[in-house]
């Protein structure tokens, strides 16, 4: 395990490296997942082209208009709210839309854990009081043993996305 004071001391190496390698999931699950968009070029491209070598790729992201998100843009108090943030990484997401093996869901309840999946590593930020999180610790987990710390947030993760609500109607 390694262990980062904040989100942003984390290299976009590793970062990269964790994208690149995944072969069967890649679950995002970031209140907003603004970040992304930014720190790595040509995101949509990669996770498209990841989705069609049969990597499933999701992303859950909080709903720009709910009452927990109105609550959060309070507390973070910064010009560029949490809404606009999850605006444009659905944004960024309408080109994946259609691609299979690319999912997308609206869940409010990881407001203040981010964590990030990628096959048996996993990158959590447990966000601290009014802090974005960019300025919350990172944890860079790997999965060594049956209910061990990653299968923790795993779990985790399986739950949120159960608990989540389709961004894009199935047609």
């Amino acid at each position: 395990m390694s262990v980062y004071p904040y989100r942003s001391a984390c290299p976009k190496s590793v970062w990269r490296a964790l994208i690149t390698d995944a072969k069967s999931t890649i679950t995002l699950a970031g209140y907003t997942n603004y970040f992304l968009w930014l720190e790595h070029p040509n995101l949509a491209k990669v996770l498209k082209r990841k989705a069609e070598q049969g990597c499933r790729v999701r992303f859950l992201i909080g709903d720009p208009d709910s009452e927990i998100t109105r609550r959060r843009e309070e507390t973070e108090g910064v010009p560029l709210t949490v809404s606009t943030r999850i605006r444009i990484t659905l944004a960024e997401l309408d080109q994946l839309k259609d691609v299979p093996g690319i999912e997308a869901r609206f869940g409010d309840e990881h407001i203040a854990l981010s964590a990030f999946q990628f096959d048996d590593e996993m990158l959590v930020t447990p966000h601290l009081a009014k802090l974005v999180g960019h300025d919350s610790p990172l944890l860079h987990l790997k999965r060594h043993q049956d209910d061990g710390l990653y299968d923790r947030f795993a779990y985790h993760v399986k739950e949120l996305w159960s608990a989540g609500r389709e961004i894009w109607r199935q047609v």
